[in-house]
C-alpha cells in the first residue's frame, strides 16, 4: 500500500514556486517520492498559478 500527501506551491516568476525545492529535498528526506506537480488554480488567460506537489511512499502494511 501507499499513502500520499498534498503539498500546496504558489509560482512566483517562471515556474519557480516560491520553495518547491526545498518542499522537494524535504520530503525526500522523509521517504517520500514526487509523483506529479499538478496546477490547480489559473489566471483569467490560463497561466497557472497555484499547484499540488504529490508525493507518495510505502506503508507499513
Amino acid at each position: 500500500m501507499y499513502e500520499y500527501k498534498y503539498v500546496e506551491a504558489t509560482m512566483g516568476g517562471f515556474f519557480k514556486a516560491a520553495n518547491h525545492h526545498e518542499i522537494i529535498d524535504q520530503h525526500a528526506k522523509e521517504g517520500w517520492r514526487l509523483v506529479q506537480v499538478l496546477p490547480v488554480g489559473y489566471t483569467g488567460h490560463g497561466r497557472p498559478t497555484r499547484f499540488e506537489i504529490i508525493f507518495e511512499r510505502k506503508t507499513g502494511d
